[in-house]
C-alpha cells in the first residue's frame, strides 16, 4: 500500500477516536487492527506521543476529582497496594526461575505487573542494565496483557455485580498500565474511574522505592531514577478543582476532554503493538507474564469481593 494512503487512513482513524461514541476498548481494538494490517506509518514517534498524551490526560482528569474523595480512595487502596506490589515481585522471582528466564527479564516483567506497566519497566530497565531485547520483550508482554485486560475486565466486573468501589480498586491493582486502568474504569463508571486513578497513581509512586531496592539488589551504580512528576501535577489539579471556585466550574469540562484524549491514547497504544513486537515477546516471557497477571487478578478479585 502507498505510504501516503497509509498515513491518510491512520490519521482518519485517529480523528475517528475523538468521536464521543468511541469507547476506549474500541479505540484500542482499532489501533491494534491497523497495526496488524497496514502498520503504523508514524511508529517512531508513537512512544513519545503516547507518553506525553497519557500524562497530560491524567493531569486533566484530576480537574474532575474532589480531594476528599481522592484521599479516601487512597487510604482504602493503600493496604492492597503494599501487599500486592511486594507479593508480585516475590512471586515473580521464583516463577521466573521456574520458567528459566534471566533475572533481569523476570524482574522487569514482575515490576511492570506489580506497579504500573511500561512506566515501571522504563524506570527499572536502566538500573538492572537491561539490553534492548529485554526491554522490548518485557514492554511487549505487559502491553499485550494490558490490551486483553481493558477488554475483559468490565465484562467480569458486571458478571460479579461489582460496585464502583470494588471495580475501581481491582482494576488499579490487576491491570498494568495507567492508560488501560483508566480505560477499563471509565467504561465501568465515573466513580470507578476516580477510585481507580487514585489507587493506580499511588502505586506509581512506588517506582521510587522499588527502583532504589533494585539498585541495591542488582548492585547497580546508576544514580538516575525516573520520577513520575506528572503525579504531582495531578494532585495539584485535584486541589485546584476542590478549592478554587473558578476552576471547579470548568473542571468537569477539562476532565471530559482528558477522557477523550485517553481514548486517543489507547488507540496509539494499540497501533504500537506491531507484528514485530508480538513476535519479539516469545512464548516463555508471555506465559510468565500471564501467570503473574492471573495470580494477582484472581487473588485481588477474591479479596476485593469479600472485604469491600
Amino acid at each position: 500500500m502507498n505510504r501516503t494512503l497509509e498515513q491518510i487512513i491512520f490519521l482518519a482513524a485517529l480523528a475517528f477516536c475523538f468521536a464521543p461514541f468511541v469507547s476506549p476498548p474500541i479505540a484500542l481494538a482499532l489501533g491494534l487492527f491497523l497495526a496488524l494490517t497496514i502498520g503504523h506509518p508514524f511508529l517512531r514517534h508513537n512512544a513519545i506521543a503516547t507518553k506525553i498524551l497519557l500524562q497530560v490526560c491524567v493531569v486533566g482528569m484530576g480537574f474532575g476529582m474532589n480531594l476528599s474523595s481522592v484521599v479516601e480512595a487512597g487510604k482504602t487502596g493503600f493496604f492492597f497496594t503494599v501487599v500486592t506490589i511486594f507479593g508480585t515481585l516475590i512471586l515473580g522471582y521464583f516463577v521466573g526461575k521456574w520458567f528459566g528466564l534471566s533475572k533481569k527479564l523476570a524482574h522487569l516483567i514482575a515490576s511492570g505487573t506489580a506497579i504500573c506497566g511500561g512506566s515501571a519497566i522504563a524506570a527499572i530497565g536502566p538500573i538492572v542494565g537491561a539490553d534492548a531485547n529485554e526491554m522490548s520483550v518485557s514492554l511487549g508482554t505487559v502491553f499485550i496483557l494490558n490490551s486483553i485486560a481493558l477488554l475483559i475486565f468490565p465484562i467480569i466486573g458486571h458478571a460479579y455485580n461489582m460496585t464502583q468501589q470494588q471495580f475501581g480498586i481491582w482494576a488499579a491493582i490487576a491491570i498494568h498500565d495507567t492508560s488501560s486502568v483508566a480505560g477499563a474504569a471509565a467504561k465501568y463508571g465515573a466513580e470507578a474511574l476516580q477510585i481507580a486513578m487514585t489507587v493506580k497513581l499511588s502505586r506509581a509512586l512506588w517506582i521510587i522505592p522499588i527502583a532504589l531496592g533494585t539498585a541495591f539488589l542488582f548492585k547497580s551504580k546508576t544514580k538516575r531514577i525516573s520520577i513520575p512528576w506528572f503525579i504531582l501535577f495531578f494532585v495539584l489539579a485535584v486541589i485546584a478543582r476542590t478549592y478554587v471556585p473558578a476552576i471547579s466550574e470548568v473542571g468537569p469540562v477539562i476532565s471530559d476532554i482528558a477522557k477523550r484524549g485517553l481514548t486517543v491514547t489507547l488507540f496509539l497504544i494499540g497501533a504500537g503493538l506491531s507484528r514485530k513486537v508480538l513476535k519479539a515477546v516469545g512464548v516463555r516471557p508471555l506465559l510468565f507474564g500471564v501467570v503473574l497477571w492471573l495470580v494477582i487478578s484472581v487473588v485481588s478479585l477474591t479479596v476485593v469481593l469479600n472485604s469491600l
